[in-house]
């Protein structure tokens, strides 16, 4: 059973095809992970940020809740450094490329 040319020929662009259909999916989902990414911290920045403000709101400055909340939304702060080196910051709306966030800085209408 031998292969003519022409089947040879078809079977040979068949494959390149599809290696090549393979190599585009796998280099079209990286762009998109990588956003996914971005999307994920400054979801999870903007919950904790909106946790604080809630704990203030309710309980007070000084008061269990806000420190707790205060104390999730550095560790959401700290993961998004630690995973794309930037965070977001959810009171200016943009993205920091230095890490120079301050855990204190929902204290400024501190009475």
């Amino acid at each position: 059973m031998t292969l003519q040319l022409g089947e040879k020929k078809f079977l040979g662009r068949t494959l390149l095809a599809s290696a090549a259909f393979l190599g585009l999916l796998a280099f079209a989902g990286a762009p998109r992970a990588s956003a996914e990414s971005y999307d994920s911290c400054q979801r999870r920045i903007f919950k904790a940020d909106h946790r604080l403000h809630e704990a203030i709101e309710h309980h007070g400055w000084d008061s269990r809740q806000a420190d707790h909340a205060r104390h999730e939304l550095r560790e959401a702060r700290e993961r998004c450094w630690r995973e794309r080196h930037r965070w977001w910051d959810e009171d200016g709306r943009r993205w920091h490329s230095d890490r120079d966030w301050d855990d204190h800085d929902h204290d400024h209408g501190r009475p």
